[in-house]
């Protein structure tokens, strides 16, 4: 498939935000990328008419109950065969930030024995409390079964902004030695929270801004075709975004969310 042709999905409902940036950034990398209501996709368009799907970051429905929860159930109740669908044919779902957290909800990740019925872990409330708003920085962890970052070797350390008030990851108190295991196991760990340096944060806040278990900041399915990250890859796309750019004498063109959105792209150039 030329990159032309290439067409990205980005679903909005009430309360979400950052649609426009990710439009943005698949636009400058020369694809097709529609901005679209769950209500008019359910109405009058097909997920299958698109490559890939985005759930972008934000305060879906308020957040009310948990983050993300209300938004996974309306889309398991409204498209869930379609999305099921999309997920079976391995074309690409990335979940960013509030994305992340529907992912979960919905049973999209981490998916270990397919799609799941009910949620596998959580995005809880950070530790320490409060909404965090900051640069952060994360490190490469899979080996290459994730198609979001073909185009970053392992061990790399990105610099890109989070801004959420639940984003601790964690499984269930009684299965998380295994279930981390497992994870690890599956190559599903994408990202972890670390240092500037690269070395890993140890739960450490600022550098794990949330207290997520094992430091895990991203992560995808077995297949690899879903990632759920909390950090916002498009709001580190420029090198004007970037929060230090006035004091450098030199800048590069792009920040490092670009990589995330070139991977997706060069899968989908040899895939189709």
């Amino acid at each position: 498939m030329k990159r032309h042709e290439i067409r990205v999905c980005i679903l909005r409902v009430g309360g979400t935000n950052c649609d426009m940036e990710t439009k943005y950034a698949f636009e400058d990398l020369g694809v097709q990328a529609d901005i679209l209501h769950v209500n008019h996709v359910v109405k009058h368009r097909s997920l299958m008419e698109y490559n890939a799907l985005v759930l972008p970051g934000g305060f879906s429905y308020g957040d009310y109950v948990r983050a993300g929860a209300i938004w996974a159930k309306w889309m398991l109740a409204k498209m869930g065969r379609e999305l099921m669908s999309f997920v079976d044919e391995g074309r690409p779902v990335l979940g960013i930030c509030n994305g992340f957290q529907v992912l979960v909800e919905a049973g999209l990740l981490p998916a270990f024995d397919g799609i799941a019925p009910y949620p596998e872990a959580v995005l809880a409330p950070n530790n320490p409390p409060g909404f965090h708003c900051r640069w952060v920085y994360i490190r490469h962890e899979n080996n290459g079964k994730c198609i979001f970052t073909a185009k970053i070797p392992k061990g790399q350390v990105l610099r890109i902004p989070v801004a959420h008030a639940e984003g601790r990851f964690l499984f269930p108190k009684e299965t998380e030695t295994r279930c981390l295991k497992r994870l690890i196991e599956n190559d599903q760990l994408v990202f972890r929270y670390c240092t500037k340096e690269g070395v890993e944060a140890g739960g450490k806040y600022p550098y794990n801004p949330n207290g997520s278990l094992y430091d895990i900041a991203g992560i995808c399915s077995p297949e690899g075709t879903v990632l759920g990250l909390m950090p916002h890859p498009e709001r580190a796309f420029y090198w004007w975004q970037l929060p230090d750019w006035t004091r450098q004498s030199f800048m590069p063109q792009y920040g490092d969310g670009k990589l995330l959105f070139e991977s997706i792209i060069n899968h989908l150039e040899k895939k189709f």
